[in-house]
């Protein structure tokens, strides 16, 4: 085995922002003058003895991408001690495109990019695939490893064959919060009463929880997944998605004929900033789950597709796959703008999106994912062999700081 940690991580301006970009919004951005979770998430690392190799992926605001780079180097260069790590900033990126400009591989470049939740995880599988790492671990920054036996725990099974020969190229963990539990603490107010989402993702933890310790998940945790290089060297991430990219990799795995695992005892802690931004953060959510419903209706017209039906992934994310979700976050998104005394500006607006914008975004971006994704195996053939793309790599690798010379 020869596995990579990828890490995003998300800087901004000299004040916390909000957009109402359908892609490139995030759940937490931390502003370039402030230290962020990244250095605490790496500690962790460190602190459990893990030595695989990094990859970091600086995912900036316009106006600090050069800025945002050199921080992170900055803060990288002081565990060098530990790990061999590689830095991907924007003029990487941007060297990166010009390449696979010129190697023909233009239409790739939305897709593969430093913008979205799904694009900035295909650039990191593009660069594993490059450097021949054959797994793929992904962690967030905003999450610490908590037992020396992470990385063991993430590769068990990775490769191999399930009791009954179905291959395990895609396995899911979970995360606990600051307690130690993986529940959803979602609240279970009046105005949720169409929505659910925290109630019905614990009733199928609570099975899973207390089964085999790998069984076939309904579920994917971005900040805690491993991919065998047979899977992601196959299957993209959707750079089309507003939010959910990870949940939403688990329905593409399924469509092309694949199966996704959950493991019981591969975790991290989730120790995520506070934030102000639930309304925005919803509105991002209505968009994904109309997508998603739009995806799967579009997929059915596709004839090298598996079809999926949402009661089989019942409790969750089923009812969130069919055709109510729309009108449900409608409902849901005007309940908590009369309910909650925060975010009711925030609310409004995602009550507003609901009934067509989203509806009109999912049908005219949903066909793209499919596009990109029956020339991602080709793509990566081809980057892999390149030798400019390998070369402009190693300008992302970070080295030792320069000692300063004493004087005579």
């Amino acid at each position: 085995m020869n596995p990579v940690i990828i890490i995003p991580t998300y800087v901004g301006g000299k004040r916390r922002s909000l957009s109402d970009a359908i892609i490139g919004t995030y759940d937490h951005v931390t502003p370039i003058t402030h230290t962020g979770e990244l250095p605490r998430c790496l500690e962790s690392l460190r602190e459990h003895q893990v030595n695989t190799p990094l990859i970091i992926l600086v995912v900036a605001e316009e106006g600090v991408d050069e800025e945002a780079g050199q921080k992170v180097r900055s803060i990288a260069a002081t565990f060098i001690d530990r790990f061999e790590i590689q830095v991907i900033d924007a003029p990487i990126v941007s060297a990166l495109h010009d390449r696979m400009d010129l190697l023909g591989q233009d239409n790739m470049i939305e897709g593969v990019s430093l913008r979205g939740y799904g694009a900035v995880r295909n650039l990191g599988l593009m660069v594993a695939a490059v450097r021949g790492f054959s797994e793929v671990i992904f962690l967030d920054d905003d999450e610490i490893v908590t037992d020396s036996g992470f990385v063991e725990n993430a590769l068990h099974g990775l490769g191999r064959l399930s009791p009954k020969g179905v291959p395990i190229l895609v396995k899911s963990g979970f995360y606990t919060d600051s307690r130690g539990s993986w529940r959803s603490l979602q609240e279970t107010a009046w105005y949720n009463r169409f929505w659910g989402q925290g109630e019905l993702f614990n009733e199928w933890m609570e099975k899973a929880m207390s089964g085999a310790r790998l069984s076939p998940s309904n579920i994917l945790n971005g900040g805690c997944i491993a991919l065998h290089q047979e899977a992601f060297n196959r299957v993209s991430f959707d750079a089309w998605i507003s939010r959910g990219e990870d949940l939403d990799y688990l329905l593409n795995v399924l469509m092309y004929g694949g199966r996704v695992w959950f493991d019981n005892q591969f975790s991290v802690q989730h120790r995520p900033p506070a934030t102000h931004a639930e309304g925005q953060r919803f509105r991002q959510d209505i968009y994904r789950w109309v997508y998603e419903y739009r995806k799967l209706e579009y997929a059915r017209s596709q004839i090298d597709l598996l079809q999926i039906n949402p009661r089989s992934l019942d409790p969750y994310p089923g009812p969130f796959l069919d055709k109510s979700v729309g009108r449900r976050a409608l409902l849901t998104a005007l309940l908590r703008t009369i309910g909650r005394n925060q975010n009711r500006q925030g609310y409004l607006k995602a009550a507003l999106a609901a009934p067509k914008d989203a509806h009109d975004y999912a049908i005219t971006f949903c066909s793209h994912y499919f596009d990109f994704q029956r020339l991602w195996p080709g793509f990566l053939t081809t980057v892999k062999e390149d030798a400019g793309i390998q070369t402009i790599l190693t300008e992302g690798m970070v080295q030792p700081p320069i000692a300063e010379s004493e004087e005579p």
